[in-house]
């Protein structure tokens, strides 16, 4: 098969079947009326280290914008907390589409906890939240990119060894395409050459 995207109605399927897995970010935000968000977006990754940067990428709705990219914008904060096996069903179900004004932690069932710097909560059940101030928003055709500064970190001592995050202990989601989603509990390891 030879695609051109050119003269294609969209690349989506081929992207995101082949871009995979991909972690995913389930991005908590809180709307300047005060109305808890919380939205799974599989575009997304770090950007820096130094400083601390993430990026999540929402398309957008009909409409115009995301309530998650509204509100980042609008309050300039948000959370990404990461997905666990544990916590899957309830991230799908955070998925759906709701009113405007309606909160997708009381829609899932999803307990919130406070976090410690900025105004949105994070997921209390999260092994690892990243708790973020907005520092770009850049649109880019039907979706937007959303950079955010990584302003405190909480990460549970269950998936940590010797105070370090350990990977083998923490059993992250991924998205692969359509309704599948993965595990990292099938690992394997090869060192970087010189």
């Amino acid at each position: 098969m030879e695609i051109d995207p050119s003269r294609t109605q969209s690349m989506y399927r081929t992207l995101s079947g082949a871009v995979v897995p991909r972690p995913i970010a389930w991005v908590s935000t809180t709307s300047e009326d005060g109305v808890d968000n919380l939205a799974p977006y599989s575009f997304f990754n770090v950007v820096s280290s130094a400083p601390p940067t993430l990026l999540f990428a929402p398309g957008d709705r009909p409409g115009g914008y995301t309530d998650t990219a509204r509100n980042a914008i609008d309050t300039g904060e948000f959370v990404v907390n990461v997905v666990d096996r544990a916590m899957a069903e309830a991230m799908n179900a955070t998925s759906a589409t709701l009113r405007r004004g309606e909160s997708e932690f009381e829609h899932a069932g999803v307990e919130a906890a406070p976090s410690t710097r900025v105004r949105p909560p994070r997921v209390a059940a999260s092994p690892v939240s990243f708790e973020c101030e907005l520092t770009d928003f850049v649109e880019i055709g039907t979706g937007n990119a959303v950079f955010g500064e990584v302003v405190y970190a909480h990460v549970d001592d269950a998936v940590t060894t010797d105070g370090k995050l350990d990977v083998t202990k923490l059993d992250a989601v991924g998205r692969l395409a359509g309704s599948y989603y993965c595990t990292t509990r099938d690992r394997f390891r090869m060192v970087r050459p010189d």
